[in-house]
Formats: C-alpha cells, structure tokens, sequence
C-alpha cells in the first residue's frame, strides 16, 4: 500500500457522535470511519473527498477543545462551490455566522491579486470555519 503525504486536522469535540451529526447536517460529511475507544468517538469524516477526523480532548497530549479554552488557534478553511448555500445549511443545522458570505479582494507579495468569496461560521464545538472560494 503507498501512503500519499496528506495533511488532515483531527478536531477535538466534547460530543463525537453529536459532532458527526452535524458535520454531516452541516457540510454533508460522509462517515469513513468510526471507533469507540472506552466510550469515547473517535471517527474520520470528509467533505468531497477532503479529509478530517474528530476525537475527544486529551489534555495529557496537549490537545484541548475550543470550548475547553475559551478560542481556538486553528480556523478551518472549507473551500466549495457555493459558499452561501454551504454556510446557510451550516447555520440551520446549529453553527454560528460570525461573519456573512462577502467579496473579498487582497493583494499578493509578488504584485498581484486576487478574489475570493468567504464568509465564517463557527460549529457547536467552538471551530471556526471560513467557508469560500476563489473568484
């Protein structure tokens, strides 16, 4: 079996079976996977192939929830065809809006630019998500 180099972030939720719910409700997530580990969910999830995985705090590794330390150091950027649909169906099934779906344009190092639409949600379980696409 080869291994492709990936990156995936595995969220900490105080809920895993809760959080699968909504990340399927939210973003129509597909269930890959699913262990329980002495009562504890730990599953990996993706959203059109794009992989993540979510399991409980494990404050003895470093690993603390959002909701556990009041913010998170991580923001998720989910990029899909339809940023308004995807974060209207987010709202609806219990997330947040921190910011609308918006134009917005920024400039590059190399003297360039360019466009993106994109607005930000935040999930039951405190993460934030930028939902978007390029223009």
């Amino acid at each position: 079996m080869t291994n492709t180099t990936r990156i995936a972030p595995m969220l900490a939720v105080s809920d895993g079976a809760q959080a699968i719910d909504f990340y399927k409700a939210a973003f129509g997530a597909v269930e890959r996977w699913r262990i329980n580990a002495g009562g504890a969910v730990i599953a990996g999830l993706s959203v059109d192939g794009a992989e993540f995985f979510l399991a409980p705090a494990s404050p003895p590794h470093g690993t603390h929830s959002p909701e556990a330390v009041g913010g998170t150091t991580v923001r998720i950027e989910l990029s899909v065809d339809d940023p308004q649909a995807t974060q209207a169906r987010a709202v609806a099934a219990g997330a947040e809006e921190r910011d609308p779906v918006s134009e917005h344009s920024h400039a590059t190092t190399t003297g360039g630019s360019f466009r993106m639409l994109q607005g930000m949600v935040v999930d039951p379980f405190g993460h934030y998500w930028l939902i978007g696409k390029f223009l």
